[in-house]
């Protein structure tokens, strides 16, 4: 991921306040009698884990994999995850998770863990859009959750609904030859899904006077860039199409839209309808 700075609060002031809740609240925080081992898995009796993540991205991730009880940290507003600065109220959520889920390019996860003295099991996410890749980590997680079960269905459910907008987004190439494209290095799954054709990748930095030169002899129809990371128009004068995509999901946590909103831009600038 990008070099970003990153804004983290001082942790260590919060951390005082902090873990007053984790451990005196409801008896249960690290130092309580009889409180679960750190990095337990939930609770015997416990109908289901309680996560935390810290985006919606890694929230989708963990919704697949069966998890019903998600609490997000990082509000969807946010349009740079990593420049978020975690809240007091963020460390009392981590305090009661049995999961925190986090990426590793969002340096500030384990701070909050520390901070909040949370039992929690610490889980770093793949955070990639690519199908393989998904199912990958849908499976992992639904091992560590004990909801396998709710794992294979939503898997299923997400290989028909892939496969229909494959199929539908080749009906749609232009001339029914595969589109040429250039995708910012988190993009490459929309590629993917549309079957094109990939000449070249860019970032996570803004593209160089070299890069841009080389990248354009390339003639690509389409540019498929990070609406999270923009840097605005990668090609200009190429004649290159700049297909804005977007990686996280919404507010309900649905991986699927995701797939659907890209495959509806890239159906758009193929010239279909």
């Amino acid at each position: 991921m990008a070099r970003t700075r990153v804004r983290i609060p001082s942790l260590l002031a919060l951390s005082a306040t902090l873990t007053l809740v984790a451990g005196c609240g409801d008896g249960t925080g690290p130092g309580a009698v009889g409180a679960p081992a750190k990095g337990a898995a939930p609770a015997a009796g416990k109908d289901r884990p309680v996560v935390v993540v810290t985006t919606t991205w890694e929230g989708a991730f963990a919704k697949a994999a069966g998890a019903e009880d998600v609490k997000v940290i990082v509000p969807q507003s946010v349009h740079h995850a990593p420049d978020y600065d975690p809240k007091p109220s963020d460390l009392a959520a981590v305090a009661k998770a049995d999961f925190v889920l986090y990426a590793p390019f969002e340096p500030y996860a384990a701070k909050i863990k520390e901070a909040a003295g949370s039992r929690a099991k610490l889980v770093e996410v793949n955070l990639d859009n690519d199908p393989d890749k998904v199912r990958a980590e849908v499976d992992r997680l639904g091992a560590l959750f004990g909801t396998q079960d709710a794992a294979t269905k939503w898997k299923s459910g997400f290989d028909s609904e892939y496969g229909r907008l494959n199929k539908d987004l080749q009906a749609a190439w232009p001339g029914g030859k595969s589109p040429s494209v250039v995708a910012q290095v988190f993009t490459g799954w929309a590629a993917k899904l549309a079957g094109a054709t990939a000449v070249g990748t860019y970032g996570p930095e803004a593209v160089t006077p070299g890069q841009l030169a080389g990248l354009s002899a390339k003639k690509p129809s389409l540019v498929l860039d990070n609406a999270h990371m923009s840097t605005g128009t990668v090609l200009p004068d190429s004649g290159a199409e700049q297909v804005e995509i977007v990686n996280y999901p919404g507010e309900d946590l649905d991986l699927l839209p995701v797939y659907r909103n890209a495959a509806a831009e890239l159906k758009k600038a193929m010239g279909g309808s």
